[in-house]
């Protein structure tokens, strides 16, 4: 088929077995010719992938075209088969090699089918598909030949209070010519458990995927199930999201900031950032009662409102981070042996940025432009006025850049958010489930966008929900970055990334 006759994805979702789904974007059952289109498109890089995750004999592909729309495409898998995306699109690979292990599914000319979320001490093989004995398996790490070349093993366990994951790293002398990494030591079973649970648990769970993200993963869990069950929540409701999505936005990049810097051993960053970032958390809790907010953002609205109390301590945090945070940005600016360590290291190139679909600061210093706050867009970011600042050198010092300016457009929109707030209530009851009702939502985190897709049974329970993380794409992309850098850098490059453990995991 010719380039000019490739069919839109519009047209892929209306040629296929259309199911039932309230999200914004439609889902269709696809046959095996319509699959293959979709991945034409992706390999071409006239696609992006959103995700691809697996039932019992299905799996799903959510795509975003060119001009941004979003749809899924589903695929029966006879005897668990079908054709393999990761072949051709490798942003595909671990979700193909994650779906393998969890249910069973077996991509069709997958390049690479060592386990990946799956370490051989579950005692079974694909526990949600059709589960059986499975003896563990030694890991075969990808060979490096060449003279002078040495093997750097790193991890799982770490220096310092982080989550574990394994880097084997190929040098030649200290300059790294392969990294590899190995992660899944925090695989928690979240999908498993959120299997025929009640929303409100589900909702609990979503809220715990990965903890520095825990408002951005209840707000996306509680866009799909409303999607799903057709409910409208209050104005105030969205508006107090907003807020608190800010405020977690603000308290990461100001953490990450400080972090990065201590990492080029520039301590003084670290810790006027990590002042301001605790005082982010002190008035999320004087704000909402947790100093992450967690569990605060619910299906149908939020659990706490905003009191008298909550909105001064928020304007005076706004007041000190506007004092004070000009002043750290002149600081990193202006000292010669910080910029020597960021500036030109860890570089990551456009092309793959754009391949790989890189969301958040990752995606944004390498030229793409993309943000779900902005489009597709929720409420109510269609009604507040920000900018998304977008670079292209794609190294340490652009992405410490974006977080700069993406603090500065949260101080903003916070401003905006109180000076607006709309009065009402906050939260209002669910509607039940007439049948299986599906939805699915992409939210805009700090580190990028987080999709949740799910299916809500007609008991009202869950009965699957699927959660991605920003980091699916983004840690094949540090593996990338550090080729050409010295070992040095690694902590320096893996922190500008700052790709989470546990939401990868599950």
């Amino acid at each position: 088929m010719s380039k000019r006759k490739m069919p839109a994805l519009i047209d892929l979702i209306e040629a296929g077995r259309p199911v039932e789904h309230h999200a914004p974007w439609r889902r269709a059952v696809v046959t095996p010719k319509t699959w293959n289109l979709a991945v034409d498109q992706l390999a071409e890089g006239r696609w992006a992938l959103l995700g691809l995750w697996g039932e019992p004999e299905t799996v799903h592909m959510a795509l975003l075209d060119a001009v941004r729309d979003i749809g899924i495409i589903s695929l029966k898998c006879p005897g668990g088969r079908y054709p393999s995306v990761g072949q051709r699109h490798p942003p595909a690979l671990r979700l193909e090699r994650a779906a393998a292990d969890l249910f069973g599914l077996l991509p069709q000319g997958l390049p690479d089918t060592r386990r990946w979320l799956d370490h051989g001490q579950w005692g079974v093989s694909h526990p949600l598909g059709m589960p059986a004995e499975a003896p563990a398996a030694a890991y075969r790490f990808l060979p490096a030949e060449g003279e002078s070349l040495h093997q750097i093993p790193v991890g799982p366990v770490h220096a310092g209070i982080i989550e574990p994951g394994h880097f084997r790293f190929t040098a030649s002398g200290e300059t790294v010519v392969r990294l590899e990494e190995r992660l899944g030591y925090v695989h928690k079973g979240i999908e498993s458990l959120m299997a025929g649970a009640p929303i409100d648990r589900a909702a609990r769970l979503a809220g715990r995927t990965s903890g520095d993200s825990t408002v951005a993963y209840s707000l996306a869990f509680a866009h799909a199930v409303e999607a799903a069950l057709g409910t409208a929540i209050p104005r105030r409701a969205a508006w107090l999201r907003a807020l608190m999505a800010e405020l977690e936005r603000l308290a990461n990049h100001l953490g990450d900031i400080g972090a990065i810097c201590n990492d080029a051993a520039f301590a003084l960053m670290h810790a006027h950032c990590g002042v301001l970032r605790e005082r982010v958390l002190r008035a999320g809790d004087a704000a909402f009662g947790h100093r992450l907010m967690r569990d605060r953002v619910v299906p149908g609205g939020v659990t706490n409102d905003l009191s008298e109390e909550g909105t001064t301590a928020i304007r005076s945090l706004i007041a000190e981070i506007r004092q004070r945070f000009p002043h750290l940005v002149e600081l990193y600016d202006n000292t010669a042996s910080l910029q020597d360590r960021t500036v030109a290291t860890g570089r990551l190139k456009v092309e793959l940025a754009r391949q790989y679909a890189a969301g958040g600061y990752v995606g944004r210093a390498s030229g793409r432009n993309f943000d779900a706050r902005r489009g597709p867009s929720y409420a109510p970011y269609d009604e507040l006025a920000f900018d998304v600042p977008v670079l292209q050198e794609g190294d340490v010092n652009a992405r410490v850049w974006i977080r700069i300016r993406e603090v500065e457009q949260s101080l903003s929109l916070v401003e905006q958010i109180l000076e607006r707030l709309p009065g009402g209530p906050i939260r209002v009851d669910l509607t039940g489930a007439d049948g299986p009702r599906e939805g699915m939502a992409l939210v805009e985190g700090f580190r990028g966008d987080i999709l949740i897709w799910l299916r809500i049974g007609e008991d009202g329970t869950i009965e699957r929900c699927h959660l991605r993380d920003p980091s699916w794409f983004q840690w094949p992309l540090l593996e990338a970055a550090i080729e050409g850098n010295i070992v040095a850098d690694f902590p320096l490059c893996n922190k500008s990334f700052n790709c989470s453990y546990s939401g990868h995991d599950l």
